[in-house]
């Protein structure tokens, strides 16, 4: 049986037998039964890891250490509200910082992120208010007129499945809600890409 622990655009983490291509971090969630059924993080420092650094081995959902969440891409990820963990992406995480509109050290960043991203006293993710699809970068992950969540990418938009993008559709005009956090969709526009695991589509 799956572990609870792969991360939707929209914030919810499901369990889903499909590998995902990052992992990530926001400190223990679980407990000895799995995911803990109310808490979502505990703590502003939210990071998207590569699976496989230095060789290092953990045991999913141990006791006592920090709950592995999953992401299908990059995308996704940033979706969710974290960014590239300093450590184990630096590289990204220094063209991340040079792309960003936030000044000042990596908790910075976080708290900003964490303002746009959580809804206080709510375990949901915040939905950012209607934007022009025309507008948005590759990467920002959106809710078209019909509920569904995906990532507009030129003049395609891919909606998203937890085992990957379906089929390209017609990118949505119009206002839209804005899934992914509007510091990260900045950083975006100031020439960060995100990796969008659109191999998978079928258009």
């Amino acid at each position: 049986m799956p572990l609870q622990n792969r991360v939707q655009p929209d914030g919810e983490i499901i369990a889903h037998p499909a590998r995902g291509g990052f992992m990530g971090n926001r400190g223990i969630l679980h407990d000895r039964n799995g995911l803990h059924p109310t808490r979502r993080w505990a703590h502003q420092n939210w990071v998207c890891c590569v699976l496989s650094f230095k060789g290092r081995q953990r045991r999913l959902m141990a006791p006592r250490h920090y709950t592995e969440l999953f992401f299908l891409d990059e995308a996704v990820a940033f979706a969710a509200g974290h960014r590239p963990c300093a450590e184990c992406r630096s590289a990204d995480y220094r063209r991340f910082r040079a792309c960003s509109d936030v000044a000042g050290p990596a908790a910075a960043l976080d708290r900003q992120l964490h303002a746009e991203r959580a809804v206080p006293r709510v375990f949901q993710q915040r939905r950012h208010a209607e934007v022009e699809a025309c507008d948005l970068p590759t990467g920002s992950f959106i809710l078209d007129k019909e509920g569904r969540s995906g990532v507009p990418s030129d003049d395609a938009f891919y909606p998203y499945a937890p085992s990957g993008y379906g089929p390209a559709q017609p990118r949505p005009r119009g206002r839209v809600n804005l899934l992914t956090p509007p510091s990260s969709v900045a950083a975006f526009r100031n020439g960060y890409r995100p990796q969008i695991a659109l191999k998978d589509a079928g258009g």
